[in-house]
């Protein structure tokens, strides 16, 4: 009873039966199909970015599994502002965010983040709006880390 795996990089909702994963499932003899619109269901509230999918398969049975992974934090920072992508250099702003905004990614990505309390994983994503050139509440992100260490904003 051999496992196979297959990963794979798929836009949300619209996973096809074509790379990454036709191809690769197409010899192990499953319902390529099913497993594209299973993909497809478990994708769908990640429209417009790129999110990493496993499936494993049970050679022997042909019985699979879909496991859908978290977009990147700031894959889903751009979908929140709404742009296409992050400074090109460290003087450059893009956009701004707000702390609504973010606390609605932190609750997306719980699972995935390493932050023991909610202010910490707060604070993982305004470090990677930092390094992408967004601003918090029209502020510098390291700012508002600052005042979420002193209290000054509760969170």
């Amino acid at each position: 009873m051999a496992e196979v795996q297959v990963s794979g990089l798929v836009e949300g909702g619209k996973a096809t039966t074509g790379p990454p994963f036709g191809p690769a499932l197409g010899p192990l003899g499953v319902n390529i199909s099913a497993i594209v619109a299973e993909i497809n269901k478990k994708t769908e509230a990640f429209s417009g970015i790129k999110v990493p999918v496993k499936v494993f398969v049970d050679s022997a049975t042909k019985q699979y599994r879909v496991e859908v992974g978290s977009p990147t934090t700031s894959a889903l920072i751009l979908k929140e502002i709404g742009i296409q992508a992050g400074a090109k250099t460290k003087d450059e702003t893009v956009g701004n965010i707000t702390l609504e905004q973010i606390k609605k990614i932190v609750s997306s990505k719980e699972s995935s983040m390493y932050g023991g309390s909610l202010s910490d994983r707060i604070k993982q994503v305004l470090g990677t709006c930092k390094s992408m050139g967004v601003t918090c509440e029209g502020e510098n992100p390291k700012e508002i880390i600052k005042k979420i260490n002193s209290g000054e904003i509760k969170v």
